[in-house]
């Protein structure tokens, strides 16, 4: 541009502004990476976050700690458990109930699938995943009714057992139910909660009543 070739700036214009560029402090956690750590404390890591989602599951509470960090591990462990304890039982066919295993395993998922459809149809704000996760999570009670009915079964089985598995049941399906809600309630519509809680009740009533009625083969 020739007519700029004659514009002068004076040197006693000061020049505003920051021209040097912040640097922050280095965080170690920058440079973290889980490819380069060690396999032990990746197992280890990841079965700390496992026990303190059943801890909250244990005392459940409204809380977005089952939801930040989602993991379906432990749901996949709850349900092969209490699929290898149902697996065994008496069963209408002469099998040695070992389709029991596939049936268990398929009615949990698909019904937890199924009311997280129905959750995110009726405005949820949680992802599929995650809903996934508290499903899975909120069996644990569940399951340890089931290792309670097994050890009951021992001693026999008569109607005092039946009323002790009752009560067990009973009281474990009301906790996993409390459970889930407590967790997947401030992720619905005020307007539509109980079409969201309904569901969850068949889901872990379906559990419960296959527990209730499990006899050894």
């Amino acid at each position: 541009f020739p007519g700029l070739a004659d514009v002068s700036i004076s040197q006693d214009i000061p020049v505003e502004g920051e021209i040097t560029v912040p640097v922050g402090s280095h965080s170690p956690d920058e440079d973290f990476s889980t490819l380069d750590e060690p396999v032990k404390d990746t197992i280890m890591r990841d079965l700390k976050a496992v026990g303190k989602k059943f801890v909250h599951v244990m005392y459940p509470k409204k809380s977005s700690a089952l939801l930040r960090d989602w993991d379906l591990w432990g749901p996949l462990v709850l349900c092969v458990s209490l699929a290898l304890m149902l697996q065994g039982g008496s069963a209408d066919s002469k099998d040695d109930g070992g389709p029991q295993f596939a049936e268990v395993f398929v009615i949990i998922w698909f019904g937890a699938v199924v009311i997280t459809l129905n959750s995110k149809l009726l405005g949820g704000t949680i992802s599929f995943f995650q809903s996934l996760c508290v499903l899975g999570y909120c069996v644990m009670p569940l399951t340890v009714a089931m290792l309670v009915c097994r050890l009951v079964l021992l001693a026999g089985a008569g109607t005092v057992s039946f009323i002790i598995r009752l009560i067990v049941v009973g009281a474990m399906f009301g906790w996993s139910t409390l459970a889930s809600t407590a967790f997947l309630a401030d992720s619905q519509p005020p307007n539509r909660k109980a079409l969201v809680v309904y569901p969850i009740f068949l889901f872990y009533f379906v559990i419960s009543w296959m527990i209730l009625t499990f006899t050894p083969q």
